[in-house]
């Protein structure tokens, strides 16, 4: 059976409603793409002013078509794209690409049309791709589609590209086909009213021609639907993926311009990371590593080979691989022997390998042929720097001789060769992505590397622990009555309890006497804290006192409380909160924050005052697996706060990693939480000095 988007990627016929004999419209172009591009099918244009249209015969009707149509591109104002997707589905059309503009991202009217036209699609049982959309490509001999109204046909290639701006894909197909890379489908998804990315990534998880996927994100439909989906086929193909919105203002451009808000940042690399998809930062990136990926093998570990014909650019390469975590371990003795038995006594034996300026298309035959076989390293980067003295196409024909048959990932550098020389596009047809700068290189070679971790990495598992969810509603219950509330202090502290938690215990004294006692009791040195009335920031107006060793202390600590408090609304009794404090240890933050888009936000992170200022946190998707929480942790640059540093005790790691996987549980059975805060977690070397100090929980009616 054919697949339901066989229809559209693959149909046998297309008829192109709105085909116009006006050179330089929509209509036009469209049409004209389709039959330069030798569509392997059936085309029909349809316009009722027209009985010819590029010397086809036209009809003024999709009903008027003798034929079957799998497949209708709409070009027609956007008042009358319902009618004619009507009459498509009483034709028993298949599939529609509404080419069309004026829908959702204009505004309310325009998402009205757009919900009418969604109506009808679905009521004859059709799929959709847009409104607003570029149109799609298909590139395989047997198909030969070019339903769009660009320029550009791409070159056949085994890469899958998803779009939501009509005009970043016209641009990207150009200069992919201007660099050799190659495409299979091509798909520009618009306001993504019926076929989502979602329903595409799908599709080219089963598609024998495409091998890697890429897309251009501007928003999310279902990201949780996303998640599934990536996840799964991340594990057969990978997904490399450019997502605007990273700023506020980058934000609100996306959204005036597909018609919907793009989701916080943070939760997409969340998303992202779990899924396994690819996030690169630039449009420049995701075509190096698509060429990567689509050449060449995924590195099975990040130990990297340079070998070049310069000092300089040796040393450039060394650098950017080692700032992006990449390995470069030295030679194996056997081979600096046979390295020995030809290469100039002026050459490094090392790794970078400089063959000195002299070096040719021999040399590095030779010495590639050697290098491929030490079994220290899993990537190779052949660097070469054309001196006018030597043929750059006989370098380029060596290299691929020399590494044809290897396992190995190589990825070339002709340093400073220009985009395109011959010596680069015998490579690259070839299939050894080749780039003008090792920088480029390296980033290139970290991405994959992350992507074998990620697929090497075995999977989590979710916890479920014994907790006491009774105990967590009663508090709600009592903190909401119907309306938004803020839980913090001693009950915030008994919700953290519930679900097992460990919460340093609060004391309480509502005058100097009984602050006095409960100091005493707790042992000195103590904190203390307002507990009436509740305040959200309390360091902010100097609410806490620290490391109290006396009575008198105490005592001084309560009377400047009470008086930065002021004037107390009536009926509310001015009260502290006392706890012995906890010194030496690691301050982190466990907390939880709605995404518009992704729902609960896990965080774990460098705690205390300076959270904000720091900024040394990791987000996960709620709910979060044991693994997850461990890649949270290592994942923070003071990561090495927590493992021991300068002769400190490493913490207590599987009491954190446990008490977000708590955390975790809390969130999905609570969804009433809008923002939860355990901050500071105290982390020490000691299971039982693992608490949390303070915590606020802000929560809706459920």
């Amino acid at each position: 059976m054919r697949h339901e988007l066989d229809y559209i990627f693959r149909p046998t016929s297309v008829a192109v409603i709105g085909a116009s004999t006006r050179k330089s419209t929509i209509g036009r172009e469209t049409l004209h793409n389709i039959l330069t591009a030798e569509f392997n099918g059936k085309v029909f244009p349809v316009n009722p002013k027209a009985s010819v249209i590029h010397s086809i015969k036209a009809y003024s009707t999709i009903l008027d078509v003798p034929d079957a149509v799998d497949l209708a591109i709409v070009i027609v104002p956007k008042e009358s794209v319902r009618d004619v997707a009507r009459q498509c589905g009483e034709k028993g059309v298949k599939g529609l690409v509404v080419i069309s503009a004026g829908f959702s991202e204009v505004g309310p009217a325009g998402k009205k049309l757009e919900n009418d036209l969604l109506e009808v699609v679905r009521r004859y049982g059709m799929r959709m791709v847009g409104p607003n959309c570029f149109g799609i490509v298909n590139t395989d001999p047997k198909v030969s589609l070019n339903a769009t109204f660009g320029k550009t046909f791409p070159k056949q290639g085994k890469i899958g590209f998803i779009t939501q701006s009509g005009g970043m894909g016209e641009a990207i197909m150009s200069q992919a086909k201007e660099l050799g890379i190659g495409f299979s489908v091509v798909a520009s998804i618009g306001n993504k009213a019926d076929i989502s990315s979602n329903d595409i990534l799908e599709y080219f998880k089963d598609d024998p021609l495409t091998d890697v996927i890429l897309m251009y994100l501007e928003n999310f439909g279902n990201p949780r639907h996303f998640t599934q989906i990536a996840r799964e086929v991340s594990q057969i193909k990978p997904i490399v993926a450019v997502k605007s919105g990273r700023t506020k203002l980058g934000a609100k451009a996306a959204s005036s311009h597909t018609g919907a808000l793009a989701g916080l940042d943070v939760g997409v690399d969340a998303l992202f990371d779990q899924a396994g998809v690819i996030r690169v930062d630039t449009v420049e990136e995701l075509f190096d590593v698509a060429a990567a990926m689509s050449m060449q093998p995924i590195p099975r570990s990040n130990r990297v080979i340079v070998v070049s014909n310069a000092g300089g650019p040796g040393i450039l390469a060394t650098d950017a691989l080692i700032n992006n975590g990449l390995e470069m371990p030295p030679l194996e003795n056997t081979t600096i022997r046979e390295f020995k038995k030809f290469v100039s006594t002026e050459a490094s034996f090392s790794n970078p390998m400089d063959m000195v300026a002299g070096a040719g298309g021999k040399e590095f035959k030779l010495t590639l042929d050697i290098v491929k076989k030490d079994k220290r390293y899993d990537a190779i980067m052949p660097i070469f720097v054309p001196p006018v003295t030597i043929d750059e196409l006989e370098v380029a024909q060596n290299i691929q001789s020399a590494l044809a048959d290897t396992d190995k990932t190589v990825l070339a550098c002709f340093f400073g060769a220009g985009e395109s020389t011959v010596g680069i596009d015998y490579l690259k047809a070839h299939g050894i992505p080749t780039y003008i700068f090792p920088e480029a290189v390296a980033k290139t070679l970290a991405i994959l590397y992350k992507y074998r971790k990620w697929l090497d990495r075995p999977k989590g598992k979710f916890k479920n622990f014994k907790v006491d969810s009774k105990k967590v509603e009663q508090i709600i219950a009592r903190t909401l009555n119907g309306k938004e509330g803020i839980i913090v202090g001693d009950k915030a502290i008994e919700i953290l309890t519930a679900y097992g938690i460990p919460a340093a215990e609060y004391l309480f004294a509502d005058d100097e006497k009984q602050a006095v006692a409960v100091a005493r009791k707790t042992g000195y040195p103590v904190v203390m804290k307002i507990n009436t009335p509740a305040i959200l920031h309390k360091t902010e107006i100097g609410g806490v006192m620290v490391d109290l060793r006396s009575d008198t202390e105490v005592k001084k600590a309560f009377q400047e409380l009470r008086k930065r408090v002021g004037r107390l609304k009536k009926d509310e009794v001015f009260s502290v909160a006392i706890q012995k404090m906890v010194i030496g240890e690691v301050e982190t933050v466990i907390g939880m924050t709605i995404d518009p888009s992704f729902g609960p936000l896990i965080m774990f992170g460098l705690g205390g005052i300076y959270v904000e200022i720091m900024k040394d946190v990791s987000f996960r998707i709620n709910p979060v697996t044991d693994r997850g929480a461990r890649e949270m942790i290592k994942s923070l640059r003071s990561y090495p706060l927590l493992t021991g540093f300068r002769g400190a005790p490493p913490v207590h790691l599987p009491t954190v990693e446990e008490t977000i996987l708590r955390l975790s549980q809390l969130v999905k059975d609570f969804d009433c939480f809008t923002e939860i805060d355990i901050n500071p977690f105290i982390v020490s070397s000691h299971k039982d000095k693992c608490k949390a100090v303070d915590a606020r929980f802000i929560v809706k009616p459920c």
